[in-house]
């Protein structure tokens, strides 16, 4: 991979999370782990588990600083015992920390999805890269001390690794904690979850959405609301909004839905073809997932029978009322969510012309439109 591209376990436009140096919004996460820690009761496995952008990785590399930096406690000497750690914030300053940031840390491994021998990513986490932790437990043995394993995401190991994975934690190094990132937890091996434990996080309030933002660097938009509401309290997901243009997308999508069930077929038309530039494969697999959102909320507005609010874009609140009355109404967008979605997806996978898939999706939502007049 080049300089330039951001490693599997980075949000693009982000910092890496072991750059990050506050978790917003994650403090009851926070708390378990260190009522885990400070009881005596550390498990060896943990799982990472939540929406993608919530601050999962951030809080593994968070942990692997804690425990990587804090002491065993002693016996009671003259003084006392110290007391027990009320945060898993290490100092800025700390030798731990420079050396996680050097990439440096002798006791902490990450694995990530690996590069073949062409250089290129490979599409999950294989075998081999699992494997590796064999030479880093041997290596790290000697002296002592804690070993910190992270693996973002889990979700990523084939079947081999997966299986390899579950026989260290059947059998786990002496003082190793690993922790498993996931994002779908449903898609790793049921032995695998249950000899981890679980530490579930949440999306974002808004103010928490707002101040985790700041601190990635990103550039705030004008109508904060319309992120927060389209990036469902996940960072990741707002900043990938932001760099990709993704308010504006959206906001031309309900634009288009406005002027249905008499489709304005040039803003389709024009949605399309930009969605079918050169270059535009992030922005088109954007517009797909923002599509499934509309859809999505159109199917909420009539089922509840009011508007999701904060709105995601002007006007989007009317728009979506008109279209979507009743629950007979919120039934029609489901299903055809769920058609659009297939058919999306297949098209995809045959390479069909991006531009005919978005214009087909766009008459397929015209189409029900017009059945729910």
């Amino acid at each position: 991979m080049s300089d330039d591209t951001p490693s599997p376990d980075q949000a693009p436009g982000a910092p890496h999370p072991r750059e990050t140096r506050q978790l917003f919004g994650q403090a009851a996460a926070e708390q378990a782990f260190l009522s885990a820690y400070t009881s005596e009761r550390l498990h060896h496995g943990w799982l990472l588990t939540g929406p993608r952008g919530v601050g999962k990785a951030t809080l593994a590399w968070r942990i692997a600083r804690f425990l990587l930096a804090t002491p065993p406690a002693e016996e009671d000497g003259l003084f006392g015992a110290p007391p027990p750690p009320e945060t898993l914030a290490i100092a800025p300053d700390h030798p731990v920390t420079h050396r996680i940031q050097a990439g440096a840390e002798p006791g902490l491994a990450a694995i990530t999805r690996s590069v073949n021998d062409q250089g290129r990513l490979r599409g999950e986490i294989v075998v081999d890269d699992i494997r590796k932790l064999g030479k880093f437990f041997g290596l790290s043995s000697a002296d002592g001390g804690r070993r910190v394993v992270i693996v973002d995401s889990a979700d990523e190991m084939n079947v081999s690794a997966a299986n390899a994975l579950l026989k260290m934690l059947e059998e786990p190094p002496a003082r190793t904690t690993l922790l498993l990132v996931s994002h779908q937890p449903s898609r790793l091996l049921p032995t695998i979850r249950s000899r981890c434990r679980t530490l579930r996080l949440s999306p974002l309030g808004a103010e928490d959405m707002q101040t985790a933002l700041a601190q990635t660097g990103a550039e705030l938009p004008g109508r904060a609301e319309h992120l927060a509401a389209l990036a469902a309290g996940s960072v990741g997901d707002a900043v990938r909004l932001i760099n990709l243009g993704g308010l504006e997308i959206y906001a031309e999508l309900i634009g288009i839905l406005g002027t249905l069930p008499r489709m304005d077929r040039q803003r389709a038309l024009a949605l399309a073809e930009a969605a079918a530039q050169r270059g535009a494969a992030e922005r088109f697999e954007l517009l797909l997932t923002l599509i499934d959102v509309a859809l999505s909320r159109l199917a909420l507005t009539g089922a509840t029978g009011a508007p999701l609010m904060p709105e995601a874009a002007p006007n989007e609140a009317e728009t979506l009322s008109r279209l979507s009355a009743s629950p007979l109404q919120a039934r029609r967008w489901a299903e055809v969510a769920a058609t659009i979605t297939a058919r999306a997806r297949h098209g995809q996978a045959v390479n069909l012309d991006p531009a005919a898939l978005v214009l087909d999706t766009v008459f397929k939502i015209q189409e029900t439109a017009g059945q729910s007049r």
